[in-house]
């Protein structure tokens, strides 16, 4: 007779789900099963209630004992990339680890992009795959693939399981490893002959990975140097990147800040670290930053970077990157301090740790040496923010305003609710246009760029956070990638919300064809929401999907539109808001460009003396 599942937790924390304490009999030993029950065991052990994924051969032996139990909730996706990316949404929203599963071959390859995905933006995730006998590796056999050698330089570890008594512990290291130092993705591979086989199932009562957990507490002494450096510049900068939502301290950073009295600038990956409505935060840095924030890089004398890694969409060219500034660079990850700008004082550590000892560090400077006079830095600053503020020019073709419709859609939804991006001009103006006043609240996909994130993103965040409104803002390229997992909305009663900015193009692509090749629009035109055509007709799509369809095609009616959206919350929503096509993103600074080059509008570059 199997032993009843342990109880469901109400919130298992990332750290916890590594090492839940084992009950006296499991902790013994000696309970006979098979290797898929132990499978389903474990990740009831480990602390999971959510579970994204879509069986087949390999690993239909784990969902027979999957039927039976009253933790796990497996949501049956329509394409296992979707069950990786909705993962990826619930670790984001959520801070614990995600979870998927797929079976071998095909299965398995289609988790390929959204592991790759979570791995450039440091997300927890756990993918389970399951793999043909262990008799028949290496021949070939049907729907076999290397799961383990293909996706080996896109995990933070992974594993092949071919003994079922291996079972427990490889869940339980999962789980630790996506969760401790730097998170990220683990892929546990387990054959179909493991999961058939019998076994005694043995929770392993405490996990320790040493490796795993470089860098939580950070030097006092370059602490020190930072803080010294701190309370002296002139220009200081903080450079935050999205370590510190994965750390979880946002509220340190605002201690620092508030203390330090330097400007703030916070990545695609970091929105919401930091409030907008914070006085010093100047917006996002980069290609399609402020102008205020990129000039205050440019122009630092110091630049303290968190949990950032000097990305090139950031730096531009990285050799005219903040040409006058100290480097301060803090990470968990010792590997990216260095790698891409040198820094002048390291800081190895969890930004948690960092905080705590870098904030009182800097009180004690203060007192050493004063506040520092940063009255004309804020006074440039400001000078930059009245003369450059974020703004859109009406469209001349009477079409709707692409950054109006994101705008309010901010504006009525809330900061509490949950925005979700694909990937290109939607995404940027989300970033843009849309005020982020806490952590966890945009989820985008932002190293790989992955076109098709949005929609299962923002089911598995909804399943992660089911009482804040998720809203999907997707591109009508991206919407048709991975529209099918509205089914799985539908069906397993997910009301997120869909609004498609319809261009009928592929925006991003016919921007950079529109100023870099001639107005020559090669394969972009999409015949979605121009014209006659509306193939495919995403209102009717909509509808045949289970969900409600609306379509707003004037900035006059957006507000009426959104409001209508917002009334349903017992089905998902999908809004075609047909806006322009020549609406394009502002600022840009233009792929291999220095940051000094930014433009702040087409034909409209800042220009600014360095000795400013």
């Amino acid at each position: 007779m199997a032993q009843a599942p342990a109880p469901k937790p109400s919130a298992p924390s990332a750290t916890a789900t590594s090492a839940r304490p084992a009950t006296s009999a499991s902790a013994q030993g000696g309970e006979a099963m098979n290797g898929a029950q132990s499978l389903i065991r474990s990740l009831e052990y480990a602390g999971v209630t959510d579970i994204f994924g879509l069986p087949g051969g390999a690993i239909l032996p784990a969902y027979d004992p999957l039927m039976d139990s009253t933790q796990l909730r497996h949501i049956l996706v329509r394409h296992e990339q979707g069950a990786g990316h909705a993962a990826q949404g619930y670790a984001h929203a959520t801070g614990r680890p995600g979870v998927c599963i797929a079976t071998s071959g095909p299965g398995a390859t289609n988790l390929v992009t959204p592991i790759a995905d979570a791995n450039m933006d440091s997300i927890p995730m756990v993918a389970i795959t399951g793999q043909v006998a262990a008799a028949n590796i290496g021949t070939d056999a049907f729907q076999e693939a290397d799961i383990v050698g293909i996706t080996q330089p896109i995990t933070k570890h992974n594993m092949l399981v071919t003994d079922p008594a291996e079972i427990p512990r490889a869940i339980a290291e999962a789980f630790y490893i996506a969760t401790h130092g730097r998170p990220g993705p683990v892929l546990v591979d387990v054959t179909k002959s493991a999961m058939q086989a019998m076994t005694e199932f043995n929770w392993p009562g405490k996990i320790e990975l040493p490796g795993f957990n470089s860098g939580a507490k950070p030097h006092s002494k370059t602490v020190q140097e930072a803080a010294r450096l701190l309370a002296t510049a002139r220009k200081p900068v903080l450079y935050v990147g999205g370590g510190v939502i994965r750390s979880g301290a946002a509220e340190g950073l605002r201690k620092l800040a508030d203390l330090s009295g330097a400007a703030v600038v916070t990545t695609l990956m970091a929105r919401g670290a930091l409030p907008d409505s914070h006085p010093q935060n100047l917006g996002m840095p980069g290609m399609h930053g402020t102008v205020p924030a990129v000039a205050a890089l440019q122009h630092a004398d110091l630049v303290v970077a968190l949990g950032t890694r000097f990305d090139d969409r950031v730096t531009g060219n990285l050799d005219s990157f903040a040409p006058l500034a100290t480097i301060v660079h803090a990470d968990i990850d010792p590997a990216e301090i260095g790698k891409n700008r040198h820094a002048d004082v390291p800081i190895v550590g969890d930004l948690k740790e960092v905080f705590a000892d870098l904030i009182p560090a800097l009180a004690e400077e203060h007192i050493k040496h004063g506040l520092p006079d940063l009255e004309g830095w804020w006074k440039q600053l400001d000078e930059w923010r009245t003369t450059f503020p974020l703004g859109y020019a009406t469209p001349d073709d009477g079409l709707g305003s692409p950054q109006h419709v994101i705008q309010r859609l901010g504006e009525i939804s809330g900061p509490e609710s949950i925005f979700v991006a694909g990937v290109g001009q939607h995404q940027m103006w989300a970033s843009q246009f849309i005020k982020y006043e806490r952590p966890n609240s945009w989820i985008n996909s932002g190293g790989l760029g992955t076109m098709g994130f949005s929609v299962p993103a923002a089911m598995g965040a909804k399943v992660g956070a089911p009482d804040r409104t998720v809203w999907s803002i997707d591109g009508d390229g991206c919407f048709q990638m991975t529209n099918q997992e509205l089914v799985t909305c539908a069906l397993n009663e997910i009301p997120i919300k869909v609004a498609i900015i319809n261009n009928s193009s592929l925006g991003m692509v016919r921007q950079w064809q529109t100023l870099f090749y001639n107005q020559r629009y090669s394969n972009t035109d999409l015949n979605t929401g121009h014209g006659t055509k509306r193939i495919p007709d995403f209102v009717k799509l909509a509808d045949a999907m289970g969900c409600v369809g609306l379509r707003c095609e004037s900035d006059a009616d957006v507000d009426a539109t959104i409001k209508r959206a917002m009334e349903i919350n017992d089905q998902p929503v999908v809004v075609d808001f047909t806006v322009s096509r020549d609406a394009m993103v502002w600022p840009m600074v233009a792929v291999g460009t220095s940051n000094d080059e930014i433009q702040y509008a087409k034909g409209i570059a800042p220009k600014w003396d360095r000795e400013d």
